[in-house]
Formats: structure tokens, C-alpha cells, sequence
């Protein structure tokens, strides 16, 4: 039981911060690959919506802030009776930073904090419990930042949570003993709110030192996503880089 290679391909994925952008991608394709999604944001967009009318039986959707662990608990046991129990989750939701260390208030680094890893490491220890509890040997994926693994300004507190989720990744898939695979994505930036931060001159640098010359986009991420969660592999407690090789 302890070979890793043994997990099965997840067949019911829980996806947070699914609303937009890399998550409403990854709930896309996930469906293309006749997985059955749950996803959850703050703010459920039309998009999300569109995919819920269109897919009855294999989407559950709903409005819940991540950092609301009760409200994150009852979405669980709604996509359990809605779609059978979950065996893949991607964690996905996240808020970004646009502000200098010495300028970002303390409020700001404990919701930074809070939202990207409290929040993320109990929905995990949640879902995992219940996994464990049903006998299921599943997957798991969360998706950091090559921002853990190379300096930008301005990202301070925002690259502190996900250099700790690529721990918590190591930790997790060692504590597991090959249960289950948890893996980490680490994507480049996207040209998106997130990433406007760094401003127009840094970007353009950023993609003049990148070999593939483009800032990452959702398609070249979401294929290394369903490959942790649906293909058989010996992959575990990894950090997948996807950003052109930008951060070499």
C-alpha cells in the first residue's frame, strides 16, 4: 500500500478559488476530461455559473470565502451527497499583494497570510480526513508561485504563504506515506490583476529573460494540473515550475 503508484486517477475534484482566471480553467478542462468538479469562490461569476447549467450532474458550484472553514465544511458535505466523495482537490484560491513590505499594513499580511495558507492547510486537513475516512487514496494539488523561489518586490507576505505551501506540499506527501500524492504547481506570472503589481518595466523584463518569450498562461498550466490528478504516475511531493524557464 505504500507504492505511490497505486493511486487512482481522482474522479471528483474539489477546486477553490474556481471562479476565474487559472481556476475557472483548470474546472474547464477537468470537464473536458469527464471528471466531476466542485468549485467555490467568494464570488461565483456567470462563467462559473454557465458551466454548472450546462454540466448538472457533474459540477456542484457555490459562493464561499475560503477563509470560512465552516461555511468551506458544509460545501463538502454538499458535493459528497451531490457527486460521491471527493478523491482530487486543487487548491487554487489565493489574493494577491501590490504594496512594498514596508507599506503593506498588518492587517493586510494576516488576510495574506490567512488566505493563502491557513485557509488552504485546514480545507486540505478537511478534506483529507474524510478521504482517509472512506479509505480513499486520492490526490492532491496546490497551486503556489515561482514567487517562492525567486525575489520580487512587492510580494513580500504573498511569497512567504506560497514558499509555505510548497513545504507543507513536502511535508504532507511524506506524512501521507503514499496514500496519497500531493504535488505542487508553481506557475510564472500571468498578465492579469495579480501580477500588475510588478508594473508595465518589470513584466517586460520578465518576459525578455524568459526562453519562451510570454508571460505563463492558463492553457500551458492545466495540463500539469489534470496530469497530477488523473494520470498514473509516481509523482509526489513535487513543485511542478511552469513559467518558461523564466526563473532559471
Amino acid at each position: 500500500m505504500s507504492d505511490s503508484t497505486l493511486v487512482p486517477p481522482s474522479t471528483v475534484v474539489l477546486v477553490s478559488g474556481g471562479s476565474r482566471g487559472l481556476g475557472l480553467a483548470i474546472v474547464t478542462d477537468l470537464l473536458a476530461a469527464g471528471v466531476k468538479v466542485a468549485a467555490f469562490a467568494r464570488t461565483v461569476t456567470p462563467e462559473l455559473e454557465k458551466l454548472a447549467a450546462e454540466h448538472p450532474d457533474r459540477v456542484h458550484v457555490g459562493s464561499v470565502d475560503v477563509t470560512d472553514l465552516k461555511a468551506a465544511q458544509a460545501f463538502v458535505r454538499e458535493v459528497e451527497e451531490r457527486l460521491g466523495p471527493i478523491d482530487g482537490m486543487v487548491n487554487n484560491a489565493a489574493v494577491g499583494q501590490d504594496s512594498l513590505h514596508v507599506h503593506t499594513s498588518t492587517g493586510d499580511i494576516a488576510r495574506i497570510i490567512e488566505t493563502n495558507l491557513t485557509a488552504p492547510l485546514q480545507l486540505t486537513r478537511l478534506v483529507i480526513r474524510r478521504m482517509l475516512g472512506k479509505g480513499l487514496r486520492g490526490r492532491i494539488v496546490n497551486i503556489t508561485s515561482i514567487c517562492a523561489q525567486r525575489g520580487y518586490p512587492g510580494l513580500v507576505a504573498y511569497s512567504a504563504t506560497k514558499g509555505g505551501m510548497d513545504a507543507a506540499t513536502r511535508s504532507m506527501a511524506r506524512e501521507l506515506g503514499g496514500r496519497m500524492l500531493v504535488n505542487a504547481v508553481a506557475p510564472g506570472f500571468f498578465a492579469s490583476e495579480m501580477s500588475a503589481v510588478l508594473g508595465s518595466t518589470q513584466l517586460d523584463q520578465i518576459v525578455r529573460r524568459t526562453p519562451t518569450g510570454h508571460l505563463t498562461e492558463p492553457e500551458e498550466v492545466v495540463p500539469v494540473v489534470r496530469m497530477l490528478l488523473r494520470e498514473q504516475t509516481n509523482i509526489n511531493g513535487q513543485v511542478l515550475v511552469v513559467d518558461g524557464a523564466a526563473s532559471i
